[in-house]
């Protein structure tokens, strides 16, 4: 058994994870899925925001004291869907399916806008998806990193890498 485990060890290239086909769509779903979560905030949809949830997903959660569930998720979320005080834009940047295609997570950037200044703050999202037996995914679990003030370069930088469609694995 050790060296089995050894020889995996040492020599990591010799056994990469090539993603199946079906991981490789499901990657892809989760792509547009995670777009359209996005545009649910943008639209200020609070109905079309929930859809994205998981009943029981928790967000935040590398805090001490994340939301746990839809109701208390979208009561933390009520003023970003609103978009009164703060206007939140994100898309994916990374999404990776791991052995198991019905869950996959996706990263990418978060841009923030104070509505009374007009000032930029850019962060990070990372989410994990879960394809429900309904054959929907829905965010099971999500946090990010603190955004920082973002200059104009930063903030063009943000729109022009956005992608619309799921590049290639």
């Amino acid at each position: 058994m050790f060296a089995v485990l050894a020889s995996l060890l040492a020599s990591p290239a010799s056994h990469a994870f090539a993603p199946s086909a079906a991981a490789d769509a499901a990657r892809c779903e989760v792509w547009d899925r995670e777009l359209s979560f996005a545009q649910s905030v943008a639209d200020h949809d609070t109905e079309a925001f929930a859809s994205h949830l998981h009943p029981f997903a928790v967000f935040g959660v590398s805090r001490p004291n994340p939301q746990r569930g839809q109701g208390e998720i979208l009561e933390a979320w009520a003023g970003l869907i609103a978009g009164r005080q703060t206007r939140l834009w994100w898309y994916p940047e990374h999404v990776h399916a791991g052995g198991d295609a019905g869950i996959v997570s996706s990263s990418g950037p978060a841009l923030y806008q104070d509505v009374a200044s007009g000032q930029y703050r850019l962060g990070r999202f990372s989410s994990v998806w879960q394809r429900g037996a309904d054959g929907v995914w829905r965010v099971v679990f999500d946090d990010g990193l603190a955004p920082q003030p973002a200059d104009p370069a930063k903030v063009e930088a943000f729109h022009r890498g956005r992608v619309g469609a799921c590049p290639p694995a």
